[in-house]
């Protein structure tokens, strides 16, 4: 059958029997895709005046502007040069958007398996300069139940699906494909970009990354591999090199001249000191769990969010001493309520516990952070974070916050732009 398949190597699936008879009559959801053409997906970028947000994703901080994603619809921009009064400026959309980083005044995107450069140095008249094509793997989206039915992935991206119940007379050796979502939560696919500021020119971003910055280089994850980018030329980003990593790989987190790399099954740490090949130093197993990391001076700070696919883990955050990279060991483990997001900034430590709501903690001594709680604020849902030396930008299910820490016991409310969820 030309031109369908089901993408077993990248995304999971799982082989269903429905049988242990010669042949039973089985009823079950059929997702059909629905599809977005090729044509259309790269005629389809445009800067439009600003909307409202209601799905809020991946943020990302640089020269005072702050973007928002909108989940697969593109991304706000703010200017934020009064935190106490942002302002949205534009909304660029991108249809499938997800991830983004900024090098200089280039804005970075994906749009479901292309990447896009866009140009920024004028917020009046935001640019896209350069496409390229098929730079990511092909994606099935996740689905509530059931299975999916043959992909073509000739007709172009899946947008979505349509349902209907269906019984079959099911033979004991057939077998259904069901699709398996690269990852799943109470915030759907919000896995935040981050980049941190290694360099001039630079932006900063949270800390669940699947895109990140560093020298000439822009890291991309899928759920199994990094992928590295040349941007020597801002404007015309060159694929160099794809580097296996493990399965079920989730964040990136450069931290000087290492990069952090958060899985269900721990945090693997490699070198940049080689920008174009990283190589790999060590590994820091734990218990599987969805897992963000952090680092500052000889720790890493790492949530781990048990439930759902995540794991049967008790969530909780772990601190590791890396004050030797080829032989991290774990110093603590603190109870957490359903950890997400997180970030440090000297001896500052912030946690987004989901439901909880946003905490901070003076970190200095990693052996007492929760005797030493700074503030909680418990009616947000909190997702993650970027600490900016005296503001906070926090992402939550309804909107962005903005909090003054530079004295830290009168931590104040700045700001707050409103998700209007649909």
């Amino acid at each position: 059958m030309k031109a369908k398949l089901l993408y077993i190597a990248l995304i999971g699936i799982a082989l269903v029997q429905f049988s242990c008879t010669n042949q039973i009559e089985e009823t079950y959801v059929v997702n059909t895709p629905e599809y977005l053409s090729y044509s259309d997906l790269r005629s389809s970028f445009s800067v439009l005046p600003p909307e409202d947000i209601n799905q809020a994703g991946k943020i990302y901080f640089k020269d005072n502007f702050i973007f928002i994603n909108e989940y697969q619809k593109g991304i706000h921009v703010v200017d934020n040069s009064d935190p106490s009064n942002p302002q949205k400026v534009s909304f660029i959309e991108i249809p499938g958007n997800i991830d983004m980083a900024i090098k200089g005044d280039k804005l970075y995107a994906d749009s479901y398996i292309d990447l896009l450069t866009i140009d920024i140095s004028d917020m009046d008249n935001i640019t896209e300069v350069d496409r390229d094509e098929e730079a990511f793997p092909y994606i099935i989206p996740e689905v509530v139940s059931g299975v999916v039915e043959s992909v073509d992935v000739e007709k172009g991206v899946i947008v979505g699906y349509t349902q209907k119940e269906v019984s079959h007379k099911v033979d004991d050796n057939q077998y259904y494909y069901e699709v398996m979502p690269t990852w799943r939560g109470d915030f759907l696919a919000m896995d935040m970009a981050s980049a941190s500021v290694n360099g001039s020119g630079t932006g900063v971003g949270g800390s669940m990354a699947r895109f990140t910055l560093y020298d000439n280089y822009l890291y991309a994850i899928d759920n199994a591999s990094l992928r590295l980018f040349n941007v020597s030329d801002a404007s015309d980003p060159v694929f160099e090199k794809q580097i296996y990593i493990s399965w079920q790989i989730e964040t990136l987190f450069p931290y000087e001249d290492m990069l952090f790399i958060g899985a269900q099954s721990g945090m693997f740490i490699y070198s940049l000191q080689n920008p174009a090949n990283p190589h790999f130093i060590s590994e820091f197993t734990h218990a599987t769990a969805c897992d963000p990391v952090v680092v500052e001076g000889d720790y890493a700070y790492v949530t781990l969010r048990g439930g759902n696919l995540c794991g049967a883990i008790e969530s909780q955050l772990n601190v590791i001493d890396i004050s030797n990279m080829e032989a991290p060991k774990l110093l603590k483990e603190y109870s957490m309520s359903e950890p997400y997001g997180l970030g440090i900034d000297d001896g500052v430590l912030f946690i987004c516990d989901g439901n909880d709501g946003l905490k901070i903690f003076n970190a200095e001594d990693p052996l007492v952070i929760t005797d030493k709680q700074l503030a909680h604020y418990k009616d947000i849902n909190a997702f993650d974070v970027i600490p900016l030396g005296d503001v906070l930008l926090m992402i939550g299910t309804d909107g962005l916050y903005q909090y003054d820490y530079s004295d830290l016991e009168n931590i104040t409310l700045l700001s707050h732009i409103q998700v209007y969820n649909q």
